[in-house]
C-alpha cells in the first residue's frame, strides 16, 4: 500500500501529465484519418459501456 507522500506524489504527476498534454495538444497533431479513428473508437466504447448500464 503506498504511503501519503507517494500518494501526493503520484496525484501531482497526473495533474502534471494532464497539463502538458493539455498544452502539446498531442491528439490535435495527428493525422484527420488517425483523429477521425480515434473519434470512433471512442464513440463505439461508450455505447458499448452504455448498453452494459442499461442490460
Amino acid at each position: 500500500m503506498p504511503s501519503e507522500k507517494q500518494r501526493s506524489a503520484a496525484r501531482k504527476n497526473v495533474r502534471r501529465a494532464a497539463n502538458a498534454a493539455r498544452k502539446k495538444r498531442t491528439i490535435a497533431h495527428l493525422l484527420k484519418s488517425t483523429r477521425t479513428a480515434l473519434g470512433k473508437q471512442g464513440a463505439k466504447v461508450g455505447r458499448e459501456k452504455r448498453r452494459q448500464r442499461t442490460a
